[in-house]
C-alpha cells in the first residue's frame, strides 16, 4: 500500500498514524467471514447426518443470529464503559469459547449441542462486529470511513473462500465419521482467535472518540434518542434485509445448485460456493473500495441492489448452470453492501455512535428469520422458489441506496 494511500486514509486529524490497528483490526473481519462461511456447509450437512428438512436446517441461521439479537444491546453498552479494546478482547474469548464446543458437541451427537455452540460464538462475534466496524471508520480521515470499512471488509471476503473451502475438505471428506469432522475446523478458528487476542493485549490501541456534531448539549447516549435519526432507522430495516437476503443464498447454495444442476455434488457445490461465489464476493469488495474514490458509496449500494435483484430473477426461473451464474454474480455485487449500510447508518450519530453500531448488528437477526421461510418454501414448492424471498430484499435494499434521507 503506498505512502499516499497511508497517509490519506489512515492518517489522524493531529497525524497519528492508525495503519497498524487497522491491520489488526483486519484480522477479525478475516476470522468472523470464516466462521459465518462454515454455516453454508454445515447447513447442507446437517441435511444429510441428522435427516432433517431444509426448514428445521435453518435452526443453525437461528441460532447464529439470534446470538446477534440477544447480545446487540449488552454489546454497545459494554462498549460505552469499558472502550474498543477492552470489548475487543472480551468478544474474542467468547468467540474461542464458542469454538471449542463444537467438540463436546460432536460427543453428544445431536443438533442442540451445536446451536448452542453457535449461540455462543455469535455472542463474541456481535461484540467483535459492533467495536470493529465503527473502529475502522475513525481511524483516519472520516470522510474516508466507508472506503476504510469495506477494505477492512475485503479480508472478511477471504475468510467466506476459506470457509467453505476448509469446512468442505473436512466436512465432506471420504471415510471421516460425519460429527467428528465437524469439531476439526472449529477447533482451528478457537486456536486462531486465542492468538489473535493475545495479540490485541500486546498492542497499544489508541482511544479514539467519534466526534459529535452537538455543542452545549447532554451528551448521555440513550437507545430511544437513535430513532430521532431517519437514515439510521432506514440502515437498520436495511441491514435486516441484507443479512436475511446473503445468509438465504449462502444457507441453499448447495441446495440449489444440486437441484438445478443435479450431476453436481455437494463438496463440488461447496468448492463452487469458495472460489465461485465468496472468490467473487472478495473482488467486490476490494474494486467497490477502489469505485467509491468516485462515486457516492450509498448510490453505488443502490446501484448494485437494483442489478442483484434483476440477477435473482434469473435465479427464481432456474435455468440450470445460467442462473448457478447469476447467483456467482449476485456475491460481486452484494460484496460492499453490508459495510456501506454501516458507514452511512452511523453516520454523524456522534455520542450515539456505539449504541446505534450495536442496534444495526442486531439488525442481522434477519439472518436468523428469513432461510427458514426460504427452507419452507423449498421444502413445499422448490429451492428456485425460495430465492424470491433475497429479490425481494434486495429491491428494498436498492430504495435505501438512493434515499435522500439524512442522521
Amino acid at each position: 500500500m503506498s505512502n499516499l494511500v497511508k497517509s490519506s486514509m489512515f492518517r489522524g486529524k493531529n497525524g497519528e498514524n492508525y495503519f497498524f490497528p487497522f491491520v489488526l483490526l483486519c484480522s477479525l473481519f478475516l476470522m468472523w467471514g470464516f466462521a459465518h462461511a462454515l454455516l453454508d456447509v454445515l447447513n447442507s450437512h446437517f441435511q444429510e447426518i441428522l435427516h432433517i428438512s431444509k426448514a428445521k436446517s435453518a435452526f443453525i441461521q437461528m441460532s447464529l443470529y439470534g446470538g446477534y439479537f440477544v447480545m446487540g444491546i449488552p454489546a454497545g453498552i459494554i462498549l460505552k464503559r469499558y472502550g474498543y479494546k477492552k470489548g475487543i478482547i472480551s468478544g474474542l474469548l467468547i468467540f474461542a469459547v464458542g469454538s471449542f464446543l463444537f467438540y463436546p458437541a460432536t460427543l453428544i451427537r445431536s443438533f442442540f449441542p451445536f446451536l448452542f455452540a453457535l449461540f455462543v460464538i455469535a455472542c463474541g462475534l456481535t461484540i467483535l462486529e459492533s467495536a470493529a466496524n465503527p473502529y475502522t471508520t475513525v481511524l483516519g480521515n472520516p470522510s474516508m470511513g466507508a472506503r476504510r470499512i469495506n477494505l477492512a471488509q475485503s479480508l472478511n471476503g477471504l475468510g467466506w473462500i476459506l470457509g467453505p473451502l476448509i469446512g468442505g475438505i473436512f466436512v465432506f471428506s471420504e471415510g471421516a465419521d460425519p460429527f467428528d469432522s465437524l469439531a476439526k475446523p472449529y477447533i482451528l478458528i478457537g486456536i486462531l482467535v486465542l492468538i489473535i487476542s493475545v495479540l490485541f493485549i500486546c498492542t497499544p490501541l489508541p482511544q479514539i472518540e467519534a466526534e459529535s456534531d452537538e455543542i452545549g448539549v447532554n451528551r448521555k447516549s440513550r437507545y430511544k434518542d437513535l430513532f430521532k435519526h431517519k437514515l439510521f432507522i432506514f440502515a437498520v430495516i436495511a441491514q435486516f434485509l441484507y443479512v436475511a437476503a446473503q445468509t438465504g443464498i449462502g444457507s441453499f447454495f448447495i441446495n440449489y445448485v444440486t437441484e438445478v444442476v443435479p450431476h453436481i455434488s455437494h463438496k463440488a457445490a461447496s468448492e463452487m460456493l469458495a472460489f465461485g461465489g465468496m472468490g467473487m464476493f472478495m473482488v467486490g469488495r476490494i474494486s467497490g473500495s477502489y469505485i467509491m474514490k468516485y462515486f457516492s458509496a450509498q448510490k453505488l449500494l443502490g446501484v448494485y441492489a437494483i442489478i442483484n435483484t434483476i440477477l435473482m430473477f434469473f435465479v427464481v426461473m432456474g435455468f440450470g448452470m445460467a442462473s448457478v451464474v447469476c447467483i456467482f454474480g449476485s456475491y460481486f455485487f452484494m460484496s460492499i453492501m453490508y459495510p456501506t449500510i454501516f458507514a452511512t447508518g452511523i453516520q454523524n450519530m456522534g455520542h450515539n455512535t456505539e449504541k446505534a453500531s450495536s442496534v444495526i448488528v442486531m439488525s442481522v437477526a434477519g439472518g436468523a428469520v428469513f432461510p427458514m421461510i426460504m427452507g419452507y418454501i423449498a421444502d413445499v414448492l422448490s429451492m428456485s422458489v425460495g430465492f424470491l424471498i433475497p429479490l425481494i430484499c434486495f429491491a428494498i435494499i436498492a430504495l435505501f441506496g438512493f434515499s435522500k434521507l439524512k442522521n
